[in-house]
């Protein structure tokens, strides 16, 4: 007799209730229930972003705390950048590197006191990554015993509000004073009546909030949101919409254009690494790739041909295989095909032309910069 199937019971967030309230099509995602997109479609979620405002949960990403008395010194060990250059009330962009120099993740660093952070991580990679600080931690004297490592993910929700019009929906909700809240600061205060943690950050390339609260109260943080958004176009959105967003404005995405082999120099993220900060994990080879030169270059590109690239499709240029296509998609704001691709560095020249080979036809596109879409600010 055949085993029975495995059932894999997936992560459900505080908000899965109003996903399927709202109609949303739920997918797996990182192990979790997630709404991919809602009635009105991918498309038209994009859009409001761009136009107005989106509302995404993002409970599904990790929260790690890290405290004691040599919390800072310890996170400059194990992150590309500098945490200790943070004030209290500021949020640091890093990747969490493997002494090969690849990534174990990107991620967000808060500063929540002096010897106190909150990093927010992928959820693909919340346990992986606070396995890889424990074992960090507790293999150094350095660090061990004087630093606490808690897995807070379960604890918290978290809702991004992203959009031109986020400030208008947000401020009259708060007694912060997000109007005024530069770009990577937080601060602790009020949202809809609830306890909250709201940073200016997000991942759309638009202007935008990111709002943590205990699990239990996200509904009503989210409905307190939604219905004051209604008189500004605002709309639901789901990991569809987070997708075509993020790359129309060349964000990476872990798994994609950062993983086990690949990391901060081959993406094009130099600025994120502090190697004036003294030595940390990874500092090596990162040193010796910027100096010489990494094996292969992320590249943005558009379609010239017909034809939509996706991840894992070849790149060639005259008929040689000279990298892969990392992301891809057909770009609602510019109207054309975009994506991502490691490239041999010979061939990472902006204006360059190659080939994406779609169902096995090489299709002309073009190498272009980064971002494909930059916001106009105010």
């Amino acid at each position: 007799m055949a085993d029975a199937p495995e059932v894999v019971t997936l992560k459900r967030t505080p908000l899965y209730d109003t996903h399927v309230r709202l109609g949303g099509k739920m997918v797996e995602f990182a192990g979790w229930d997630m709404p991919v997109q809602y009635p009105t479609g991918i498309l038209e979620e994009h859009r409001a972003v761009r136009q107005a405002g989106g509302l995404f949960d993002v409970s599904h990403m990790g929260e790690i705390e890290i405290s004691g008395p040599r919390a800072t010194d310890f996170l400059k060990h194990v992150v590309s950048n500098d945490p200790s250059q943070l004030a209290v009330g500021e949020c640091q962009y890093n990747i969490m590197c493997y002494p090969s120099g690849g990534a174990v993740d990107d991620l967000i660093i808060y500063r929540m006191g002096e010897n106190d952070y909150l990093a927010v991580v992928n959820a693909s990679n919340a346990q992986k990554d606070f396995a890889w600080m424990q074992a960090e931690a507790g293999s150094s004297p350095e660090f061990l015993r004087v630093v606490t490592l808690k897995n807070r993910s379960d604890d918290f929700g978290l809702i991004a509000l992203q959009g031109p019009r986020a400030v208008e929906i947000l401020q009259p909700l708060t007694d912060i004073d997000v109007a005024g809240m530069g770009y990577y600061h937080f601060a602790r205060g009020k949202v809809a009546g609830v306890d909250t943690l709201v940073s200016r950050t997000g991942y759309t390339g638009e202007d935008g909030f990111e709002i943590m609260t205990a699990a239990a109260d996200t509904p009503k943080v989210w409905d307190a949101l939604l219905q004051a958004g209604e008189t500004h176009a605002l709309k639901p959105a789901g990991l569809g919409a987070r997708d075509t967003l993020r790359l129309e404005a060349a964000m990476p995405l872990y798994g994609h254009e950062l993983d086990i082999d690949t990391g901060p120099v081959e993406a094009g993220l130099n600025r994120f690494v502090n190697f004036d900060k003294g030595d940390f994990v990874g500092r090596e080879p990162l040193a010796a790739m910027k100096a010489n030169g990494p094996a292969k270059k992320l590249v943005g590109f558009e379609m010239v041909g017909r034809g939509i690239p996706r991840g894992g499709y070849e790149v060639a240029k005259d008929g040689e295989v000279i990298g892969v296509v990392t992301s891809g998609t057909q770009s609602p704001t510019l109207g054309k095909a975009i994506g991502m691709a490691y490239v041999k560095p010979e061939f990472a020249t902006v204006g360059g032309d190659i080939d994406i080979i779609i169902r096995g036809q090489p299709v002309a596109a073009r190498i272009v910069k980064r971002p494909f879409y930059r916001r106009k600010k105010a």
